[in-house]
This record gives structure tokens, C-alpha cells and sequence, in this order.
């Protein structure tokens, strides 16, 4: 392998924690660090691919490369290693062979003004002088045009040479000037529109303090925030910012949470709710179970995906540029034909003004940019614009059923005592008393259930946690253990074979059970439900008047309660007693019929389907694979989200739809009046950089609610299909 076939040439160590390293780089020449906006997007492709790898941050100007990885899959050393065997061709296939991505450039006033300047006063220089000043402003443009041109043939930039270059061959000083500043007029404000909507997107970003509070051993700890692992009590007060993803132990306090749903209007968070990374407590006290720490936080994924979507095109993005490059030809033959026909250079240099590539090329990234800047603050994370590109495509909607059309939240539905001198009132308090100290969804629907009906305590001793089985106590002298089948049956070895016609009726009506074991005797069984989300119909029928075709439903439960909970909904179709594995290849079978498939998912076992589906969305509480494989990711507890996300891609669309029609057809019309000899170069000038720059203003345009729904009525439900 050569040198210059490598990504990086050096790499330095200059900063590393637990599971964070730095890198400062060097690349030999051709490296993708050095190609540009796609050069480092396909290199970030490369690194997150490496093995342990959880997150990344290039920085080309400081040649610096952040990874965040999982110390238990690889370390820094091993990494540096894998990052110096780095090809350039094995992810360079985003950047054509011998052309070279355009670096980043900040608009620049200095040349506005200074093309200004010269346009305003060269009347007042001697004539000897006027076309030297008029070069002079003119060469930044010159140099641009023949430099695209000797990189990427011929383009837009060297178009717009070529005009400026005709009027000085004719020493139309006049016409020079205005063109080069309406260029120069034009470029700064795109440049400074497309800027402004990458910083829309950056604005999603709330950094976390750097000192948090723990609790440890019963003391009140301050660390760094790249010490907290998970488990830990995080100790939240008011005025600091919430630095994980977690479960509200104690405490009550008054959030912020409008940097990542939205809303405005602060929420009181208390025991069981769940708190977010980069929210702010304004009032208040709350300790927090930590589940997601570090680069796994609400936080730290948002900045990843900021990142990805500023440099990720869609297919509709690459079209438009490609139509534009395609135009070039026929431009310049255009300009050539009138220049023949009329003997008239001036109309071919005002054909040349005119030219489709600025608001083709620009105003489709402004507007994806936008509307994911818009669905981020609606608590809706886009992976790049390709994702929500391709949620606009989608005529399919699978949704996984727990934890997604269900809230995951239990109740308590059902009290079965099997000793008379036991009420289902005094199961319920006495499971709930001793499962009131354990962090888990099951105990806190028997402690809620308890709460509601303002039952009796059961005083009882020190609490035993069993881990993945139950919890277990003394009662008045007496061994109480409430927890799984297994637990009470194998461990505890307390008989319930006279139980058995009730418990399985509880389990073909899809309810889960808990056990409940008193002195070496089976007392009684609470049976749990998951509930329907109150958001999931109207959801359903949102989507259908967005123009989804079918919307189908997966699940483990029985056939006969998983078509009657579909039907409820209005769902078209039901595939019952599935495994785990079965979901992808439903998946896989409808996309080979032709099917565009968004899943909805929330589960370990979900995360297959999300990759193979053509849009993945993970609901806010899925587990850690299942959002870092989907396209899409919820940060809001809310499935309302799937169809506002939806619905925003549609107006997305929309938008990008009707800026292509006004580019092709102002820009035609110029093109037309240019070669008819009805403009000059200057009004050409004016009318292209003028409709240019108010196309991407209507790209950046913030979207109403109107823009974000079909009309027509809404589509009825298909009769139900169970297989």
C-alpha cells in the first residue's frame, strides 16, 4: 500500500480519557482529511465503522480528530492503528476521481465593499485607469472561474468568468463593475444564508456543566461529567443542566426541557419521570438514576447527528447538482448561437449571467437543513437529509406494538388472591410494600396501583434484590418474595400447579404476571398490562391522510388480543406471535414486493428491522441499539412525533419541489431574454442574482403548521389482515 494511498499520515496522542482519545493528524496529499466537506464526511463514515467506536468529531482546520469508543471492544492505541491503515479508497466513492471538493469558505463583505467602491467611483478615475481598476476587482472572479475550470471543467463559476471576461475584452467598464458586484452581492448573502442554516441546526446543542453531583456511598460527590457511569445518583439542583439521560429517584423540580422538545413551558418532574441530558432545572431538587452517560446522552447523540446532517446529501440534493452541471453545455452553446447570430458579444455575455447551478445547487441543502432544524426543536432527531428524503418516500408503516403503539408504562389489571383471608386490595399493598425501594417498571405499577387505593403498609424487614427474579423480606417472621414464575417456582420452591387454568388465562390475554410467595405458600398473582398510548389512533389516522397506503402492526402477543388491539386502531394488517427474529423478515418480504417500509421501533429486537427497513425511527425509550441504528430518532415520548416528522418531510419536500420549478422557470425566462437581445448583461445580472437569493430565502423560510399535512380527506381503514 502506498502513502498517498492512506487516509493519515501521522498521528499524535495529545489528549486521553477512559473512553475518549484526541488526535492531532497529519495526511499526505489526496487524503480524504484534506478533500473537503465529502472527503470528511466518507472519512467519518470509515471511522464510525471501526470496531468500539460510539462517536466522532473531525476538525480540519485544526487537524484534530475526537473519538469517542467503548473501552470494552477497543482502546486508543488500538485505535490509532486502525485509523493509520485508513484508505482513501475504501470510502472515497462520494468525491469523483480528480476533483476537488470546494473547502468551506465564510462570506467574505470585504469583496462586496470593495466591488462597490469601484463601481460607484471609477466614473471619477481617468479612463486610462478605470479599465485597470475594474480588472483589478475583477480578477477574484477570474481566477475562481479558470481555477473550477481547470478542476472541474466547466461550471457556473466559470460561466460567470467568462461574462465578466467579455465585457473587459469590449472595455464595458460599466457593465463589469455591476456584474462583478451583484456576484460578489450575491455570493456573500447565499453564502451567508447557507451558513445561517447550519448554525440553525448547531443552535440544537446544549452543552452539559462539566462538574456534576453524585451521590456515592452515601456522600455528595462533585466529579468531572466524564466520570459518571452508569448507576450512578446524579444529584441535579436549580440552575445547572441535566448531564444524563435518567429516571427521576427523588425530588421534584421544575425543567426546562425546550432545547430538546420544544416546548417552552417548564414541567414538573418527579419519581418516574424521565429527565433528558441538556435540559435546565429552573426550581427544585431531583436525584436521577443515570442510564445514559457520556456519548450515549440525548446530548451527545444530537451533536453526532448535527454533524452527520450538515455533510449527508440526499438523492434529490445530488439530482439537483447533477441537473446543473448538465445545463453548463447548454448554456454555453446558448451563448455561442446568440454571439453568431446577432454578432453581438454582449448578449452572449448576458446569456452567460444567467445560469441554473446557485439555486439548484444551494437551495435544496438550505431547505432539508431547515426542516431538520425545525423537527430537532419539535423533539425529532433527523439523521441527514437523505432520512427525511426518504421518510417522504415511504407508502408503508410498520410499527412494532410494546413501547411504541403502548406507552411501556404497566398497570396493575388484574388482583388474584389465592388465600381467602387475603382481599386483592391487601396483595396489591403488601407486594407494593416491599417493592416501593425497587427501581424497576414492574414495581413502580404495583407501588402506583397501591398509592391509588391508599392501602395499608405491611412493615417489613431489609429488602434482598434478586437480580432479574424479584425482591424478597420478613413479614411478621415470615419469608415474602414477589417476582417471576421462576423465582417463586424453582429458587423458592413454592408449588402453584392449582393455579395453573387461572394464571394461563392471564397469559393468553397477553398480560404479564408477578408472583406472590408467603410462608413457603403461593398468595396470590398481580397481573400487568402495558397501555395503549392515548396518542396512537389519531396518530394512525394522521398518517393516512399523509398518504401512507398501509399501516401495519408487529407482535409477540396472541393472534386473537393482537387483532383486537389493531382493530381498535384502525391498523390494515396484524402479524401475531412473532420472535424476535421474525420482524426483519416480515420487513425484508415487503420491501421485495415493492413496499417503501418506515418502522417504528423501540427494542433490542427491533433494531434489525430499523436497519433494513427504508426509514428507520426509534421511539425515545428504545433501547441504546435501536437509536443508534435508526435514521431517525425520537426525543420525546410522544408517537405523535412519527407522523409531525412525516408530515414535515412531505412540506420538505414540497418546498424543494416548487423552488426547482421557480429556478428552472425564472431562469429559463432570463436565458431566453438574454439570447433575444431584450437584456442587458447588467439587468441579466440583477434578475439572476435577485431570484437566486430569494429562492433561498424561501428555502430557509421557517414552515407553518398549514405546510405540514395533506389535503384531502382521510383515507378509511382497510379491512384487517391477520397472518
Amino acid at each position: 500500500m502506498s502513502a498517498d494511498a492512506r487516509c493519515f499520515s501521522a498521528l499524535r496522542t495529545v489528549h486521553r480519557i477512559a473512553a475518549r482519545v484526541r488526535f492531532r493528524y497529519a495526511c499526505p496529499r489526496g487524503g480524504l482529511a484534506d478533500a473537503g466537506a465529502d472527503g470528511i464526511a466518507s472519512l467519518s463514515r470509515q471511522i464510525n465503522s471501526l470496531p468500539g467506536v460510539v462517536g466522532q468529531r473531525i476538525n480540519p482546520a485544526a487537524r484534530s480528530l475526537a473519538i469517542r469508543f467503548d473501552p470494552a471492544t477497543t482502546d486508543a492505541e488500538r485505535l490509532r492503528e486502525q485509523l493509520l491503515a485508513l484508505t482513501v479508497d475504501a470510502g472515497a466513492a462520494t468525491t469523483r476521481p480528480g476533483v476537488k471538493a470546494p473547502p468551506p469558505g465564510r462570506p467574505r463583505p470585504g469583496a462586496v465593499l470593495g466591488s462597490l467602491a469601484v463601481l460607484l467611483g471609477s466614473a471619477l478615475l481617468p479612463p486610462a485607469l478605470r479599465l485597470l481598476a475594474t480588472a483589478g476587482v475583477a480578477l477574484p472572479v477570474l481566477r475562481k472561474g479558470a481555477r473550477d475550470f481547470r478542476d472541474n471543467g466547466m461550471g457556473s463559476h466559470g460561466l460567470e468568468a467568462a461574462a465578466v471576461g467579455i465585457a473587459l475584452m469590449l472595455r464595458d467598464t460599466t457593465s463589469a463593475n455591476i456584474t462583478v458586484f451583484m456576484l460578489e452581492l450575491g455570493e456573500y448573502l447565499e453564502g451567508s444564508i447557507v451558513r445561517r442554516s447550519d448554525e440553525l441546526l448547531k443552535h440544537l446543542l446544549n452543552p452539559v456543566d462539566k462538574e456534576v453531583w453524585v451521590e456515592r456511598a452515601g456522600r455528595e460527590l462533585a466529579i468531572s461529567a466524564d466520570e459518571v457511569l452508569v448507576g450512578d445518583i446524579v444529584i441535579v439542583g436549580a440552575g445547572a443542566v441535566v448531564p444524563v439521560d435518567g429516571t427521576v429517584l427523588s425530588g421534584t423540580a421544575l425543567v426546562n426541557e425546550a432545547t430538546m422538545t420544544g416546548e417552552s413551558a417548564p414541567v414538573t418532574k418527579a419519581r418516574g419521570d424521565m429527565a433528558l441530558s441538556g435540559t435546565h432545572v429552573e426550581e427544585g431538587r431531583v436525584c436521577i438514576y443515570a442510564e445514559q452517560v457520556g456519548a450515549h446522552t440525548a446530548v451527545a447523540r444530537i451533536a453526532d447527528y448535527v454533524e452527520q446532517s450538515l455533510t449527508t446529501k440526499s438523492a434529490t440534493q445530488l439530482e439537483a447538482a447533477r441537473l446543473a452541471d448538465r445545463l453548463v453545455p447548454l448554456i454555453l452553446a446558448l451563448a455561442g448561437a446568440s454571439c453568431l447570430i446577432s454578432a453581438d458579444w454582449r448578449r452572449a455575455a448576458a446569456v452567460l449571467q444567467a445560469d441554473y447551478a446557485c439555486a439548484l445547487k444551494l437551495a435544496t441543502p438550505v431547505a432539508f437543513k431547515s426542516a431538520m432544524y425545525q423537527a430537532g426543536k419539535s423533539g425529532i432527531l433527523v439523521k441527514g437529509a437523505d432520512a427525511l428524503e426518504r421518510l417522504a418516500q415511504a407508502d408503508t408503516f410498520v410499527f412494532d406494538k410494546t413501547g411504541t403503539l403502548t406507552s411501556g408504562t404497566l398497570v396493575v389489571t388484574d388482583a388474584i388472591a389465592f388465600d381467602t383471608t387475603y382481599s386483592a386490595e391487601d396483595l396489591i399493598c403488601l407486594a407494593a410494600s416491599v417493592e416501593e425501594h425497587y427501581f424497576h417498571p414492574m414495581a413502580m405499577a404495583v407501588v402506583e396501583a397501591a398509592r391509588s387505593m391508599s392501602g395499608r403498609h405491611f412493615n417489613h424487614k431489609e429488602v434482598e434484590f434478586v437480580v432479574a427474579h424479584g425482591v424478597a423480606s420478613t413479614i411478621d417472621s415470615q419469608r415474602v418474595v414477589v417476582g417471576s414464575r421462576h423465582f417463586i417456582e424453582d429458587d423458592e420452591g413454592i408449588d402453584i400447579s392449582a393455579h395453573h387454568a387461572a394464571l394461563d388465562q392471564l397469559h393468553r390475554d397477553g398480560k404479564t404476571l408477578l408472583y406472590i410467595g408467603f410462608g413457603g405458600k403461593c398468595l396470590g398473582v398481580l397481573a400487568l398490562r402495558d397501555t395503549l398510548r392515548a396518542e396512537s389512533a389519531a396518530t394512525v389516522a394522521r398518517l393516512r391522510r399523509l398518504g401512507v397506503r398501509k399501516i401495519v402492526m408487529l407482535t409477540g402477543d396472541h393472534a386473537g388480543r393482537a387483532v383486537e388491539f389493531a382493530a381498535s386502531l384502525g391498523i390494515d394488517e396484524v402479524h401475531a406471535d412473532l420472535l424476535p427474529e421474525g420482524k426483519a423478515a416480515i420487513v425484508q418480504a415487503m420491501k421485495t414486493r415493492g413496499a417503501r417500509i418506515a418502522f417504528v421501533g423501540d427494542g433490542v429486537n427491533d433494531a434489525p428491522a430499523l436497519a433494513g427497513a427504508h426509514v428507520g425511527i426509534a421511539m425515545q425509550k428504545g433501547a441504546d441499539v435501536a437509536r443508534l441504528t435508526a435514521d431517525i430518532a425520537l426525543l420525546e415520548d410522544d408517537i405523535a412525533c412519527v407522523a409531525k416528522a412525516r408530515a414535515l418531510a412531505l412540506a420538505a419536500l414540497g418546498r424543494i419541489s416548487a423552488n426547482y420549478k421557480l429556478t428552472v422557470g425564472l431562469n429559463t425566462a432570463i436565458l431566453a431574454a438574454a439570447a433575444l437581445g431584450l437584456l442587458t448583461p447588467v439587468t441579466a445580472s440583477v434578475l439572476h442574482n435577485g431570484t437566486t437569493i430569494g429562492i433561498l430565502l424561501n428555502a430557509l423560510r421557517r414552515q407553518q403548521a398549514s405546510e405540514w399535512k395533506l389535503p384531502g380527506p382521510q383515507a378509511g381503514a382497510k379491512r384487517l389482515r391477520l397472518s
